[in-house]
């Protein structure tokens, strides 16, 4: 500001895990960034503007996990930082703001309970966001001199968190000894061993799958007896670099086989009836699912796939994806495979290709607006697996993008998918 011109703090290759993310600029003027700094996961740090270097010790750093959150501040200084582990939480820096989480905690002892502030604080009242993997968002307001909560709403009331199915954080070791984490939920007495189970696939695949919140998915699922496993396979984000860099060009080779794995850890450890398991997922998920059918025939009964990528030339082929130029250009060469350099193993690796060996039972469904993953790999996808598969059900919902908004298309959605699984692995 005393020259009134701009600056350049750094440059760097934004795909290769060098530099930094400025993260929040503090009332009092300090840049916070987040950076790796020389390690393997990502931490908070302040930057100094004037040396622009960052600070040798971090504001917030997590044994295992990348730090992913957001800052708590008022007008006058930051009050504290969110971040995720397996869990939500919050690192409170003052007080009187320590304080007042446990007392909140306190009074609602079996949920994450995140406090937002009033940005000009002038009475005591703070709001309250209440969850947890049984439980929807529901929202308090906190009297803090008189230590009192009043219900504000709940984002779902009919929803009975003592019907929900609990979710924890498990890891397993893939073939090469990589440690997995995964989500796994465990339907409400069902019992825990022997249990048909559903390996679902998260989408990205770039990011962070699972959170330890109410999943509308995995609750569907696990109210109808199913096992549901989560994995937070290599090139998932948020556990720290090496996780992530191992996944990159790994599309349907070894994060294929750290789902896979993930299914024959459930089996080890009795959770999973060998011959009851089905793979599911969408968009990249989607293609996991046709990918582990092709794989792990004998580890799978069958598949489950929404919005599922059947090519992956296409994706850098149809013009009228919103994949961004930039990503296409510069992140998918270096993450997904080039299409030129590896164009051997990306034809591999396309399930369009393997379609002919998909003999289990199928669910397609693709939504007739989506430019994320346009309906075009599905319809390809279906022609070429129904020439040699006669189990493949197709569903189109023409007005749907990339996922499903309407209400009566997640009802339609999840009632075939609910039959489906009933037919294929509902019974011993």
């Amino acid at each position: 500001p005393e020259q009134n011109q701009w600056r350049k703090l750094t440059e760097f290759n934004a795909y290769t895990g060098d530099g930094f993310t400025p993260y929040f600029l503090g009332p009092d003027g300090t840049l916070y960034v987040s950076a790796r700094h020389g390690t393997d996961k990502v931490s908070l740090y302040r930057y100094d503007l004037n040396k622009k270097s960052i600070d040798p010790e971090p504001v917030v750093s997590l044994k295992d996990y990348d730090f992913s959150g957001s800052i708590v501040y008022n007008d006058k200084k930051i009050l504290g930082v969110r971040f995720e582990t397996d869990a939500d939480d919050t690192k409170w820096l003052t007080p009187e703001m320590q304080a007042i989480q446990k007392s909140v905690n306190d009074l609602l002892p079996s949920t994450v309970n995140q406090i937002s502030v009033a940005y000009h604080p002038e009475t005591p009242y703070v709001l309250v966001q209440s969850f947890s993997d049984v439980q929807p968002a529901v929202y308090f307001l906190y009297d803090s001199a008189a230590k009192k909560l009043t219900l504000l709403g709940s984002s779902m009331p009919h929803i009975d968190p003592q019907q929900m199915s609990a979710k924890d954080m498990v890891r397993y070791k893939a073939r090469d000894g990589l440690e997995i984490p995964a989500y796994l939920t465990m339907p409400k007495n069902a019992g825990k061993k022997n249990l048909p189970l559903v390996v679902l696939v998260h989408g990205g695949p770039f990011v962070r799958g699972g959170s330890w919140r109410w999943n509308r998915q995995v609750q569907f699922l696990a109210s109808r007896g199913y096992a549901v496993l989560e994995p937070e396979y290599r090139g998932s984000t948020g556990f720290g670099w090496k996780h992530f860099r191992a996944g990159w060009k790994q599309w349907g080779l070894a994060m294929q086989d750290d789902v896979a794995d993930g299914a024959k850890w459930a089996i080890s450890q009795g959770i999973a009836d060998p011959k009851r398991i089905c793979i599911a997922g969408a968009s990249y998920g989607g293609y996991a699912t046709l990918m582990g059918l092709i794989n792990d025939p004998a580890l799978y009964r069958c598949g489950v796939e929404w919005a599922g990528a059947t090519d992956i030339n296409l994706l850098y082929d149809v013009s009228w994806s919103n994949l961004s130029v930039e990503y296409q250009k510069y992140g998918m060469p270096l993450l997904v495979g080039d299409q030129e350099k590896d164009a051997a193993q990306l034809k591999a690796t396309s399930p369009i290709v393997n379609a002919a060996r998909i003999k289990q039972p199928l669910l397609m469904a693709y939504g007739g607006s989506d430019l994320t993953i346009p309906v075009v790999h599905g319809t390809k996808f279906r022609d070429a697996v129904k020439a040699t598969n006669p189990n493949v059900e197709w569903i189109e919902y023409p007005e749907e993008g990339h996922g499903w908004r309407l209400l009566k298309n997640n009802v339609d959605f999840w009632t075939r998918v609910e039959k489906f699984l009933n037919q294929q692995i509902g019974k011993p």
